[in-house]
């Protein structure tokens, strides 16, 4: 599909008018059910919207619901795993967010790619989202998450967790 077809949300939305490009989006969803890139950009642009205005002045199930038809509809597009999973953090859905996360992760890796600035960035914010949450970071249901996060962490610095360990508790 061609970048035309989104043209006027995209010149709405660079002109500064988020509300009218959501709402040409939202046209658009009734005539384009199946179209991924429709309810992509809407979700991206409600979300905008809602974190402009500090509140959920579009519901965050809704947008959720928008993010999730476009990963089912282009099941290959890594970009909306990576949405999908940021804003599944953004809402403290912590463990959807590692499990798409991960899903990213294993994408990356059978092409080859190591970890990006994307799974870098997200250990942070996992960690940030757990340190909202459990404060001490000790109570086993987060643990596995922080081991996630840990290891895309040292993963962005280029190191595996064997060679992170070894260099750790080298002696200097």
């Amino acid at each position: 599909m061609s970048d035309d077809f989104l043209q006027t949300a995209i010149d709405l939305f660079n002109q500064g008018n988020l509300d009218g490009a959501i709402e040409h989006l939202e046209s658009m969803l009734s005539d384009n059910p199946d179209n991924a890139q429709v309810h992509h950009m809407y979700a991206e642009f409600a979300n905008m919207k809602n974190s402009e205005a500090q509140e959920d002045v579009i519901p965050g199930r809704k947008i959720m619901m928008m993010y999730k038809k476009a990963m089912e509809l282009d099941e290959e597009n890594m970009e909306y795993i990576a949405d999908f999973a940021s804003f599944a953090l953004e809402c403290r859905r912590i463990p959807v967010a590692v499990k798409e996360f991960q899903r990213y992760a294993r994408r990356l890796e059978l092409e080859d790619i190591p970890i990006d600035e994307i799974l870098f960035t997200a250990s942070r914010n996992i960690v940030d989202a757990i340190e909202v949450m459990d404060p001490s970071k000790k109570n086993p249901m987060v643990q596995p998450w922080l081991q996630q996060a840990l290891i895309w962490a040292v993963g962005g610095l280029g190191y595996s967790k064997d060679e992170a360990v070894e260099m750790i508790t080298r002696e200097i």
